[in-house]
């Protein structure tokens, strides 16, 4: 999910007082951070082995815009207004494009940054602060110093005006103050700061005189003074945007950048629904996508182009969580609050139905929050480590997590299957929700009925055979079909029945799990607890994953949570696979070395035009 939305009132900028220095505890500078005090690369490193440091560039690669399927309206990414533009938050698909951070993910390990604005970090042993030595030479695009006064109002901005989700993330930064016009530091609270200074650190650095002059928390088209390696060179909204590479970006030589960021221009195009955007890839008006839909990746590539090999496919492997996508049940209404009516839900979804019928089996149904990762919990009952942290909350455990781990319901896969059903009448009947005339009322006497809120239409056919199912048992489904404007509008408000989400996990997850999953989520606006999950053992467990000292105990509480999270039956699960799926022209070549937790595209690969430019005589 992207980040984006909400305005709060700004705070003054916050600088040290006179004479404050760095505290001298022993701690020492070292040129990455990392979760658990483990790095792959040393001080001296060159560059990272999952690039190509001689990669040729220029060239343009066009490709599908993902952060609204049809279309954006600001190049404001970090509030909760608008919906933005692909190209300025990082993630696992895709890089910061126009602005630095402190320091970088290295793709190739679950939770490493290594310096990039900061040349180097110290990290208090408690980690009750850190401090950032910043590189004299980092500029913004216009030229004017990249400083630590302007790292301190990035913050300010971000954790008094930013989207809900980021400002929960960051609610244990007390403050971020400038040391010297070089060093900055932020200081936190709370027993949940282990990953705190690496979240600082990623966080996208901006101009403090630029927004002196520019109002932070109003959607805008009007580019942003970025200090990154790309700056937007064109704009139409709601079609497409441009980045253009800047020869003068300050960081080229920098070891995190070596190889990276190779083409000239990178454009996002955005289309109203999938289709139309599958005919523009095939006719060549971009020339990269990554394909979502199983019917479309099976059948539908058989074009002239395929066939002559001027366009291929193929797969890149994703060790990353899969993510959790689902059907999610705003229990804030009366009619889902009892876990047996969720439990029917659940169990009227043939999966296996449609799975082979409409993805061409091509999907594996997802049965964890932490799927397609070590994180998961293991089949049967708790055991060892896992079981002894539960049973330290006693009977706050829901039973349902002792008798095995959560098990979506199954079928023969025909269509005829009925037994799931008849075990959902029995729930609907035990919650009280009686037939009559074929019709499921609720405990009001009311029809029961289920609104599916979308904006994407390729979901029609496959809600459509699960409302079917839904009728069998008296409850009354139906679609309602909205813009991207309305369905953010609607969830952040919470006004739904039932919506389509979908969550990627972190390899090191920690507090952005609470803005999910927690009880202070559930009753904040904006927030990402679609279902409205509240229960003090999940708050407890996110706090211990939080808090974990070693990959070991962070595995254990991961696996705890995902039992507890998944027995309440908050979600339909819907499915995942391992793995992206790639169509593009042959235009392009990458490194031989995949970055095992980043797709890599954007910021390793390069066209193959830029090699023969670079090999022609000039």
């Amino acid at each position: 999910m992207r980040l984006a939305r909400s305005a709060l009132v700004a705070c003054a900028l916050m600088l040290a007082p006179a004479g404050i220095a760095s505290s001298d505890d022993g701690a020492p500078w070292r040129h990455g951070l990392s979760s658990f005090g483990d790095l792959k690369y040393q001080q001296d490193f060159s560059h990272f082995d999952f690039v190509n440091p001689a990669a040729p560039v220029g060239g343009a690669l066009a490709t599908m815009g993902t952060s609204a399927q049809n279309g954006f309206d600001s190049l404001n990414a970090y509030i909760m207004k608008g919906v933005p533009a692909n190209g300025f938050v990082g993630g696992e698909s895709e890089p910061m494009l126009v602005f630095d951070s402190l320091m970088v993910r290295a793709g190739d390990e679950p939770d490493a940054v290594y310096g990039l604005a900061a040349e180097a970090a110290r990290l208090d042993p408690e980690r009750r602060f850190v401090e950032f030595r910043l590189r004299p030479e980092a500029r913004f695009a216009d030229g004017t110093p990249l400083q630590a006064r302007d790292v301190v109002r990035s913050f300010e901005l971000l954790s008094t005006q930013g989207d809900p989700v980021l400002r929960l993330a960051l609610r244990d930064v007390t403050k971020a103050v400038a040391l010297d016009p070089l060093t900055v530091r932020y200081e936190f609270k709370g027993e949940e700061r282990r990953d705190l200074a690496l979240r600082v650190a990623q966080l996208p650095i901006f101009s403090a005189d630029y927004y002196a002059a520019h109002d932070f928390a109003k959607t805008t088209l009007a580019p942003p003074l970025g200090s990154g390696p790309y700056r937007v060179k064109q704009v139409e909204p709601g079609r497409y945007i441009t980045f253009e590479r800047r020869d003068d970006y300050w960081g080229w030589a920098l070891p995190v950048n070596r190889g990276r960021f190779n083409f000239k221009t990178i454009r996002f195009d955005y289309f109203r629904d999938r289709s139309v955007a599958f005919e523009a890839f095939k006719s060549g008006d971009y020339r990269l996508r990554e394909e979502f839909t199983s019917k479309t990746w099976s059948v539908e590539y058989d074009f002239p182009a395929m066939r002559d090999g001027r366009v291929k496919k193929f797969s890149l492997i994703d060790a990353n969580p899969s993510g959790l996508q689902a059907w999610f049940i705003n229990t804030r209404r009366d009619r889902f609050k009892d876990i047996r009516v969720r439990q029917a839900l659940d169990l009227a979804f043939d999966f296996q139905w449609t799975n082979k019928t409409l993805f061409y089996d091509q999907y594996e149904r997802t049965d964890s929050i932490f799927e397609n990762s070590s994180l998961q919990a293991k089949d049967g009952p708790p055991a060892g480590a896992v079981a002894d942290l539960l049973k330290s909350f006693g009977d706050q455990v829901p039973a349902a997590v002792w008798q095995g781990r959560f098990a979506p319901p199954a079928t023969d896969g025909s269509g005829r299957d009925r037994k799931n059903l008849r075990q959902a009448q029995k729930l609907l009947d035990a919650a009280g929700l009686k037939i009559v005339d074929g019709v499921r009322l609720t405990k009001k006497g009311e029809p029961f009925t289920i609104e599916f809120l979308m904006f994407e239409p390729s979901f029609e056919r496959i809600v459509l055979p699960y409302i079917r199912r839904l009728e069998r048992l008296g409850i009354q489904g139906k679609v309602r079909q909205v813009d991207i404007a309305q369905f953010e509008a609607r969830r952040e408000t919470f006004d739904y029945d039932v919506m389509i989400a979908r969550f990627v996990m972190n390899n090191t997850p920690g507090t952005e799990l609470a803005p999910l999953f927690s009880s202070a989520a559930a009753i904040m606006p904006g927030s990402r607890n679609l279902s409205a999950i509240s229960d003090p053992v999940i708050d407890a467990l996110i706090t211990h994953i939080a808090s974990a000292k070693s990959r070991d105990d962070l595995v254990i509480a991961s696996r705890a949570l995902d039992r507890v999270v998944m027995a309440g039956h908050y979600f339909v699960t819907h499915w995942y696979k391992g793995r992206h799926d790639i169509a593009m022209w042959d235009d392009f070549d990458r490194p031989s070395i995949k970055p095992l937790y980043q797709r890599g595209i954007l910021e390793t690969w390069w066209h193959k035009q830029a090699v023969q430019e670079a090999t022609t005589p000039q």
